[in-house]
């Protein structure tokens, strides 16, 4: 009873919304990015971590998005601890939003004819936004702008994938907490902690969290780019419905947190920009006179 309701579910979405509030933290900046003029950020330990840096080598790639992702994971999980008065407002909305999805599912599920045909077509479409399309167009990104030597695409390759890991572990963490069984199992359709893998939507988050990192990267130079991908990106999450692999408000809900993860990680790159770029140098140190030897390191800003 309490399942059909949809009163557990509500409590599930509110702590799932909860956790990607630093996704979208309210401040005063727009989406064009800080005025490096005015902006007068606080050093953290991002600055640390090449960025932008050189992302050409492995090396030094491999610990950018390590880094970057370890720290991303610490903001995203302990978000509902530092809750500020302007998230509030964002938190309640998607919270009564997805709530009265919820309230409304079985009902909803059946607005399609949810024919053979229908969900067929659903589950073809629905692989757009699988992360086994969207890893190789993030690498196709980063590989055209290192072989053109064209800045924006490979700092979008290397983001997209930061944005993309962060949206893979936040909802493999979550579909098992949920535990909702998916709208085309054969019994305990839509209940909450029953073992499921419905809640949220993984297509959803992926496909939302790319489509607004590249969104956010390029509209300011054209308003097509945002239009694509918000259209593309919308295109799977009305595709699983009608596969009838998830319910309207894991679709939502997922939709949701990965359009601010991506806007996230881009506000997050904007802000560190504009501390210039930290280099680390090692170098052995050495004093005869008091038999001692270690090893130096140096931190060095390049703007």
């Amino acid at each position: 009873m309490w399942n059909r309701l949809g009163l557990k579910g509500s409590a599930i979405s509110a702590l799932c919304i909860a956790l990607t509030m630093p996704a979208f933290a309210d401040d005063d900046r727009d989406d064009n990015g800080p005025d490096p003029q005015e902006a007068k950020p606080l050093l953290d330990s991002r600055d640390q971590v090449f960025y932008p840096g050189d992302t050409e080598r492995i090396k030094p790639l491999s610990r950018k998005l390590f880094s970057n992702i370890l720290m991303d994971q610490k903001e995203i999980w302990t978000s509902p601890f530092r809750m500020s008065r302007g998230d509030r407002k964002y938190w309640i909305g998607f919270t009564a939003a997805t709530a009265a999805l919820i309230a409304t599912d079985n009902d909803s599920s059946t607005i399609f004819r949810n024919s053979n045909g229908q969900i067929a077509w659903g589950n073809r479409v629905s692989k757009i936004g699988a992360s086994w399309t969207l890893i190789p167009l993030v690498a196709g990104f980063y590989g055209y702008g290192v072989l053109k030597n064209e800045p924006k695409p490979r700092e979008v390759g290397v983001l997209g994938a930061e944005a993309l890991l962060d949206s893979l572990i936040v909802v493999e963490v979550l579909k098992p907490i949920a535990g909702r069984v998916r709208p085309d199992a054969t019994s305990d359709k839509g209940h909450f902690f029953s073992g499921g893998d419905a809640f949220p939507s993984g297509h959803a988050i992926e496909s939302w969290s790319l489509a607004s990192l590249v969104a956010h990267e390029y509209g300011r130079r054209t308003i097509y780019v945002p239009i694509v991908a918000y259209s593309l990106a919308s295109v799977v999450s009305v595709a699983r419905y009608a596969a009838q692999r998830h319910y309207a408000s894991d679709i939502v809900a997922g939709g949701a947190m990965g359009w601010f993860i991506g806007r996230y990680v881009y506000k997050t790159h904007q802000d560190h920009l504009i501390h210039g770029n930290w280099q680390s140098q090692v170098a052995p140190l050495v004093r005869p006179s008091e038999r001692s030897f270690g090893v130096t390191i140096t931190f060095a800003q390049q703007h």
